[in-house]
């Protein structure tokens, strides 16, 4: 899913090269001395709070919404941390990033193999430490199990954000080895984790949530805090909906992104809508599949691959109808909401969807979109039709999902949530901006709804 700020930043590229990597590398944790230059009004002991903000690798383009969650921060000073860079990862000039891990891979492989305790270069983490950080948040439960043993050593109050495959996936798949011989313990070792008092957890949705809980963690220590798109960014483009041509699906080509159903959806009504197309962006281990699907059924289906986040955008202002026909896979991982599902809606595009968290959370049945139950292709084919042939529902659905988004899933809006959590996790209490009081809520309490 992929995001672009309103605040200055540079463009996207496939691969930042070795020219971003060297400007990261000189920015990593053994460079720096804790000094901070931020000019933001400092709100606790002479200075602005600090949030080491985790992700194993930094950043891949499915994962934008963590760069932009830390770009957003107004009160918090946000350091981005990692392992490493992805391969073809996202751009992170303009952020504060420091990475732990090894300069060469095979150095950095070996340790992962050899204990958690060498995951991270010692010299680099005692650095890390001299950033007097206040809290630690670190993005999907998988890498905090796998960072604990070191991240501990913080000694840090630790928010984890649960997103998806990490808390949906049954607990019998890893048990079982199917996640690699050192993920066998992660379920165990989730629960665990679950019981330090430092630890509290965050849910995307409050479907992700109900899977928590089902999981085994206390309800009492996971908040529903929805991370948001920035919808001064995401604008509805200068093309009337009536004059669109595409059906828009963007995502991993994975089993759980559902696309088949999508594909089989177009083929029994692209002969009544000659002049219609799918559009399909992303890549993943199901590409070969769905592009021969497509062409042995004559499917209208345009692949692009994966692409950068201004040619999304550009594809958006000329999207009819978005459609993400998410389904639980074989493993049980699922969509937790689905950030695009929120940036086709804030670009005025109505929506189509069986994702999880997004079918009863992200749109409104009936008045944004069209929610409908996994791999029922007969309600993909219905809602697409609806669409299609009537061009004042799709304004009219068009136009309530921008405002949908605005009023409830505005980025800004959902960090100011966040940071009130991060005040009280880190704290004790949650400070109300603007009237110098400060108010307490219990940390199950629902955020940014």
């Amino acid at each position: 899913m992929i995001l672009q700020s309103h605040r200055p930043s540079p463009a996207i590229t496939h691969d930042p090269g070795e020219r971003q990597r060297e400007r990261v590398r000189t920015r990593s944790a053994a460079d720096h001395s804790g000094a901070s230059t931020d000019t933001q009004p400092h709100t606790r002991r002479g200075r602005q709070p600090t949030v080491l903000v985790y992700k194993s690798r930094l950043l891949p383009y499915s994962e934008t919404f963590i760069r932009e969650q830390v770009r957003m921060l107004s009160s918090w000073r946000g350091i981005l941390v990692g392992d490493g860079l992805a391969r073809r990862g996202l751009a992170l000039d303009g952020l504060d990033v420091r990475l732990l891990g090894y300069r060469r891979r095979l150095a950095q492989h070996l340790a992962n193999l050899a204990s958690p305790y060498l995951i991270w270069s010692w010299p680099k983490l005692r650095a890390l430490k001299g950033e007097r950080a206040d809290l630690l948040h670190i993005h999907f439960a998988t890498d905090a199990y796998r960072i604990w043993p070191l991240a501990r050593q913080l000694n840090l109050p630790t928010l984890v954000t649960l997103h998806g495959y990490d808390i949906n996936t049954y607990r019998s798949w890893w048990e079982a080895g199917h996640g690699g011989r050192l993920m066998r313990g992660f379920p165990a070792g989730l629960l665990k984790l679950a019981q330090d008092r430092r630890v509290h957890f965050i849910a995307v949705s409050e479907a992700i949530r109900q899977s928590a809980m089902a999981f085994g963690l206390p309800e009492e220590k996971i908040t529903v805090s929805h991370i948001g798109v920035d919808t001064t960014a995401f604008t509805p483009g200068p093309k009337p909906i009536a004059s669109r041509r595409d059906i828009l699906y963007v995502g991993r080509l994975v089993e759980k992104k559902g696309c088949r159903y999508l594909l089989q959806a177009f083929e029994q009504i692209q002969d009544d809508f000659p002049e219609y197309r799918l559009v399909i962006v992303g890549d993943g281990p199901l590409e070969a599949e769905l592009k021969s699907y497509a062409q042995q059924h004559g499917v209208r289906a345009a692949f692009l691959g994966a692409i950068p986040a201004e040619q999304v955008r550009r594809c958006l202002d000329d999207t009819r109808v978005f459609c993400l026909p998410s389904i639980t896979a074989d493993n049980g991982d699922a969509e937790g909401l689905g950030i695009v599902i929120l940036e086709a809606q804030a670009c005025g595009v109505p929506v189509i969807t069986s994702a999880r968290g997004g079918a009863q959370e992200g749109i409104v049945h009936g008045q944004t979109g069209f929610a409908h139950a996994e791999k029922d292709v007969e309600a993909i084919r219905e809602g697409l039709v609806a669409l299609l042939q009537d061009d004042d529902l799709a304004e009219r659905f068009g136009r309530r999902g921008r405002e949908h988004v605005v009023a409830t899933m505005d980025i800004a809006s959902c960090n100011r949530r966040l940071e009130e959590l991060y005040e009280l996790h880190a704290f004790g209490r949650a400070s109300q901006r603007g009237t110098g009081t400060a108010k307490l809520f219990p940390r199950s309490e629902r955020q940014c709804i």
